[in-house]
């Protein structure tokens, strides 16, 4: 299957795509490790981002699509793969679907999880990290530590994130509004959205996304 993943920050975006694609054995092909991978390789298009990025500007479209083509271009990935993060707005999706034209091939689903506003800010807001190992999350409600502010691993302090502050989450929030969500109707009239609630255990999200993919697929 070729899936593209939606949704808000704090949606579990990034944790459903490994299950998923672990599941229906794709790989997960996500913007993050795409830069991190392009950049640490020294590629033309990770010296392009780099140099975005250091001048502190956003990397334009063609750079993350030239990297999204590169890697749906691999082995692995003939036979299907998860999108997760790409594309961010309606030219990318615009230029994925011409990609995928190209190849003679087409996107299956888009999986899109839903979770309510206030869910989005309550699990962002509430995530503490320890200062010792960044590895070491809790969550003020979901995952408090035994005593508040300590770190139940190592006895280090426990922080938030300047941009897990409840002011940026919801500017996080306002961006995907404005240039992501746009893409669920563009994709909606190609009648691939798939829409799920992704609150509740991870598992049973992922139950739930499968189960949706399933029947999405049965259907075609």
């Amino acid at each position: 299957m070729r899936i593209v993943l939606v949704g808000p920050p704090g949606a579990g975006k990034g944790t459903q795509a490994a299950y998923l694609a672990e599941n229906l054995s794709i790989p997960h092909i996500s913007t993050g490790d795409l830069f991190r991978a392009n950049i640490s390789q020294g590629t033309d298009l990770g010296k392009q981002a780099r140099a975005y990025m250091d001048a502190g500007r956003l990397v334009p479209d063609e750079v993350t699509i030239g990297m999204a083509k590169d890697r749906m271009s691999q082995p692995d990935a003939v036979n299907g793969f998860l999108l997760d993060g790409f594309p961010r707005n309606v030219g990318q999706a615009e230029a994925l679907d011409v990609m995928l034209k190209d190849e003679g091939v087409k996107l299956d689903a888009v999986l899109d999880l839903e979770v309510p506003e206030e869910e989005v800010v309550k699990r962002i807001a509430g995530r503490r990290i320890c200062r010792n190992d960044s590895a070491h999350v809790f969550h003020a409600t979901y995952n408090p530590p035994k005593t508040e502010g300590v770190c139940d691993v190592c006895g280090g302090e426990l922080y938030q994130r300047d941009d897990d502050s409840e002011e940026t989450v919801r500017t996080r929030l306002e961006v995907y509004h404005t240039q992501t969500e746009p893409i669920i109707d563009y994709y909606r009239a190609q009648g691939l959205v798939v829409t799920i609630s992704a609150l509740g255990k991870v598992t049973e999200v992922t139950e739930r996304a499968m189960a949706a993919l399933k029947k999405s697929d049965d259907q075609d």
